[in-house]
């Protein structure tokens, strides 16, 4: 039986060794951390319980998908439920839910905009268009030929799924109002570019959005992670908690082993050496490239990582306060000031933002038991640029105290009295627990020149068994994209190295 050790446990990583697994492959995954998970693992403090990362589910249909590939459902492993309003969006002139329903969704936005229903109703058409061949073609090709490319569908559709007019351009031909443009051009941020950067093909994020909707496992968002990795269990394969990766040891042009160090109870340090037919990398790619691998067997030299566009770092808090809030949703977005200027400092001219827009999270709202009786449990999040140096813990309490004001002006309710717990995370963590280059949270932006081909490739140019997956190779950031990469990279290995 063929031999493949995976660096990370990840989402990318936990799927792709369940699709090895499957394929008949003794799987072993090697994780830095003492849980799965990788930047969605959880922690639990003063009863309170964190989901660390992720906190949207979009496109429960490849989550389902994912299951079903090995004889499961979702419902096997966790329990969803849809939000409802899906979330709520503060403006400067107040609050605005946006409704579940998407009879409501078209009222909403007719209320706004004369004629913006009917508008919508064509947006939309085209978006499921390309969320059917996007999600169903393009993110499943492994971005290694142009000739991948060559579909009768996708060369009947090209003009239909506007790879090369930008999000902003395509929104503003349908939508005047400001906020509906706002509310339109958002969801691309996840994919960590500006509207004006991201091809008009990503509009399959507003079918994803308002279309499929915005749902939330029970547990939180770390139920996905418990489920796929007690499915990768049940399929055989054996994960390695503890196991720091520092190096991937090449003969020959080949990965034959690679090293891994842990530290045990007495803080002694111990090697492990896992024997590889095939590796993949399911940790930071330019970490791996950089870091683990000989210089002379690397695809990629520090220039071409330099002049990479990254999505963005964030800047997180994880709250606990002792009361119960009687005027806040699930997902709650402050737009409340100009995002040109948060949106400059990001990419254009990477700074500390000035008055940065920032996102909040209750999941307590939804499922009580992850905070203690009367509390609640609060994430907040602000998109910082990556690569930022100065993230000091005198930084990081003044942003939260302006962040906090602004989120008690907004929903009428006070919190800063009430705070029983809190932890902070940034910059500096991303790079010190996942390796993240530049300290990203969300890996390379989506942008035109960063997509397919164009991304790092899935496959080493320099050692034959070695393979990548997940947010800095195709298809790209986010959850679903991941359980995807994972998918696609053991589809090329198992077809490379048939028994």
């Amino acid at each position: 039986m063929k031999k493949v050790v995976i660096i990370g446990s990840g989402f990318a990583g936990i799927s792709a060794a369940s699709f090895m697994a499957k394929a008949g492959w003794d799987v072993t995954v090697l994780e830095k951390h003492t849980m799965a998970g990788g930047r969605a693992r959880m922690f639990s403090e003063a009863g309170f319980t964190f989901d660390m990362g992720p906190s949207w589910y979009w496109m429960p249909d490849v989550f389902e998908r994912y299951f079903n590939c090995f004889g499961k459902n979702v419902s096997d492993y966790y329990q969803l439920e849809r939000l409802d309003p899906s979330y709520r969006v503060y403006w400067q002139n107040g609050p605005m839910d946006i409704p579940a329903d998407y009879e409501a969704f078209m009222q909403f936005f007719e209320s706004l905009e004369k004629g913006a229903a009917e508008k919508l109703d064509t947006f939309m058409k085209e978006a499921a268009y390309k969320y059917e061949v996007g999600i169903n073609k393009l993110v499943h090709k492994p971005g290694r030929s142009l000739t991948e490319f060559i579909d009768i569908d996708l060369a009947k559709g090209v003009l239909k799924l506007d790879v090369f007019t930008s999000m902003k351009k395509h929104i503003s031909k349908y939508f005047k109002h400001p906020q509906l443009r706002f509310l339109m051009e958002f969801p691309v941020l996840f994919l960590g570019a500006l509207p004006e950067d991201t091809p008009a093909l990503y509009s399959l994020m507003n079918y994803a959005d308002i279309k499929l909707g915005t749902w939330f496992p029970k547990g939180g968002m770390y139920a996905i992670v418990e489920g796929m990795h007690k499915l990768a269990n049940e399929m055989g394969v054996k994960f390695h908690f503890n196991q720091n990766v520092v190096s991937i040891d090449i003969v020959d042009g080949k990965a034959k082993t690679v090293t891994a160090k842990s530290v045990l109870e007495d803080q002694s340090e111990f090697i492990s050496v896992f024997e590889a037919d095939v590796v993949i990398g399911g940790a930071d790619y330019h970490f791996i490239e950089q870091e683990l691998l000989p210089l002379n067997c690397r695809s990629y030299n520090k220039e071409y990582w330099n002049t990479r566009v990254m999505a963005p770092s964030c800047l997180l808090y994880y709250v606990g306060i002792n009361k119960k809030l009687k005027n806040i949703l699930h997902h709650s977005l402050f737009f409340d000031v100009d995002f040109d200027l948060h949106g400059t400092e990001i990419y254009s001219d990477p700074q500390w933002p000035t008055e940065p827009l920032f996102y909040v999270s209750a999941t307590s709202v939804t499922d009580e038991n992850l905070a203690p009786e009367n509390c609640e449990n609060l994430f907040f999040l602000i998109p910082v640029a990556a690569g930022l140096v100065g993230d000091t813990e005198e930084l990081r309490d003044n942003y939260f105290e302006k962040m906090v004001k602004r989120f008690e002006e907004f929903t009428g309710e006070k919190i800063s009295d009430s705070i029983i717990y809190k932890k902070s995370y940034s910059v500096s963590d991303f790079i010190s627990d996942y390796n993240a280059f530049k300290g990203n949270a969300y890996g390379l932006a989506n942008t035109l020149m960063q997509t397919a081909i164009l991304k790092p490739s899935i496959k080493s140019k320099k050692v034959s068994n070695l393979f990548y997956t997940g947010q800095l190779t195709v298809p790209g950031p986010g959850v679903p994209p991941a359980l995807i990469s994972g998918e696609v990279v053991a589809k090329e290995i198992v077809k490379e190295f048939k028994p």
